[in-house]
C-alpha cells in the first residue's frame, strides 16, 4: 500500500510539479521583485518603472526555472537534502545568467545588471527553499497524521449511532441479517481505526460504500435508492481512506432522511486523464434543517483533501435542478508518486 505523506518532512524538497507549490513559488518571487522595486525606486511611478524593468527577464527566468524543476523534481526528491539544495541553487543562478546574457543588450543592462539579477535569483531561490523548509516542518508527518485523525473522529459518531440502532431493531425480527449487518460494521470500523497515512484502492472505498448503505437500508427501507454509475472507475486507483463514505453518508442524512417520499442517490465515478473524478447527487429539500450541518461535513473532508494533495485536489458541492451534488476532483494514482 502506497504512502500518501504529500506534505513531506522539514528536510525534503517541494514537489515542483504540484500546482499549490507552482503556486506558491510565483507569488513569493512576485513579492520579492515588488519589494525591491520599492525600496530602490524614490517615488510609486518610478517604483512601477522599476518592477516593469526587472519583470521584462525576470519573469521569464521564472518561468524557465518552473519548467526545468518540474522536469527534474523526481530526480531532486531523491537526492539528500543538502545535494538537492545545491542543485536547485546552482540551477537557478545557470538559468539566471543564460537570460541576462542574452537579454540585457536588448533592454539596455549590463554587467551590473547580470550582477544584481544573480544576487536576486539567489535571494530568491534561499528564501522559497527556507519557506517550503519551515512549512515542511509545520506539516510533519505525525502533526499530519494527527490532524486527519481528529478528522475523522468528528465523521464517526452520527454513522456509529445509526448503525447501533439498527442493529438493534434487527436482532429479534432477522437474527441473521443483524449478524450480517455487525459484520459490515465491524469492516467499517476496523477501516476507520487503519492507518490513515496509508492509500486505499478505490475498489475497496466503494465497497465500503456498499457496507455502509445496506446498514441504512436496514433503517430507511424503501425510502433509500441507489445507483451506481461505475462503468468508467478505474478500480486500481488509490485514494485517501474514508473519503467517499462520508459524503455518501451526509447524502443519506441531508438528502434522505429529511423526505417521506422515497429519494435517489446516485455515485458516478470516472476517470479523465490524469484525473480520478466522483459525483454524489442527492435529493435537496431547501428548508430541511438537517443541512445545517452539511457544511462542517464538506469542509472536514476538504481540508483532509488538501493535506493529502494541496492544489491537486478539489471538492465542490452546489445545488442543480433540485439536487445537491458533491463532485471531487483528485490525482489519478495508481502507485506512490516517486
Amino acid at each position: 500500500m502506497a504512502s500518501i505523506n504529500q506534505n513531506l518532512p522539514g528536510s525534503a524538497l517541494p514537489d515542483f510539479r504540484n500546482i499549490g507549490v507552482v503556486m506558491r513559488v510565483l507569488l513569493a518571487v512576485i513579492a520579492m521583485q515588488v519589494a525591491v522595486s520599492a525600496a530602490r525606486a524614490p517615488s510609486w511611478r518610478s517604483a512601477l518603472d522599476e518592477l516593469v524593468g526587472m519583470s521584462a527577464l525576470a519573469q521569464p527566468t521564472l518561468i524557465l526555472s518552473l519548467v526545468a524543476l518540474a522536469a527534474l523534481s523526481v530526480w531532486l526528491r531523491r537526492l539528500p537534502y543538502a545535494a538537492g539544495v545545491g542543485v536547485v541553487v546552482a540551477l537557478e543562478l545557470g538559468l539566471t545568467a543564460l537570460v541576462f546574457q542574452y537579454g540585457h543588450e536588448l533592454l539596455g543592462g549590463g554587467v551590473g545588471a547580470t550582477g544584481r539579477a544573480l544576487a536576486f535569483a539567489l535571494a530568491a531561490t534561499c528564501v522559497v527553499l527556507g519557506y517550503f523548509n519551515l512549512r515542511g516542518r509545520a506539516l510533519s508527518p505525525a502533526l499530519t497524521e494527527a490532524r486527519l485523525q481528529a478528522l475523522q473522529a468528528r465523521i464517526r459518531p452520527h454513522f456509529l449511532f445509526n448503525s447501533i440502532n439498527a442493529v438493534l431493531s434487527l436482532i429479534r425480527a432477522d437474527p441473521k441479517r443483524a449478524e450480517h449487518a455487525l459484520e459490515d460494521m465491524a469492516d467499517l470500523f476496523r477501516v476507520m481505526l487503519a492507518d490513515t497515512g496509508q492509500l486505499s484502492p478505490m475498489e475497496r472505498e466503494v465497497e465500503l460504500c456498499r457496507e455502509y448503505l445496506n446498514l441504512e437500508q436496514l433503517r430507511l427501507g424503501d425510502r433509500l435508492n441507489v445507483e451506481w454509475r461505475l462503468a468508467g472507475m478505474p478500480g486500481d486507483a488509490l485514494i485517501p481512506p474514508l473519503v467517499l463514505q462520508p459524503l455518501v453518508e451526509n447524502a443519506v442524512y441531508h438528502g434522505i432522511e429529511p423526505r417521506i417520499e422515497p429519494g435517489a442517490i446516485a455515485i458516478e465515478i470516472y476517470r479523465r486523464g490524469d484525473q480520478l473524478h466522483a459525483v454524489i447527487t442527492n435529493p435537496y429539500q431547501e428548508n430541511s434543517t438537517h443541512h445545517a450541518g452539511n457544511r462542517m461535513a464538506l469542509a472536514n473532508i476538504r481540508e483532509r483533501l488538501a493535506l493529502r494533495f494541496d492544489a491537486l485536489a478539489s471538492l465542490t458541492a452546489r445545488v442543480e435542478n433540485g439536487v445537491y451534488v458533491v463532485r471531487i476532483a483528485l490525482p489519478y494514482i495508481v502507485k506512490e508518486p516517486g
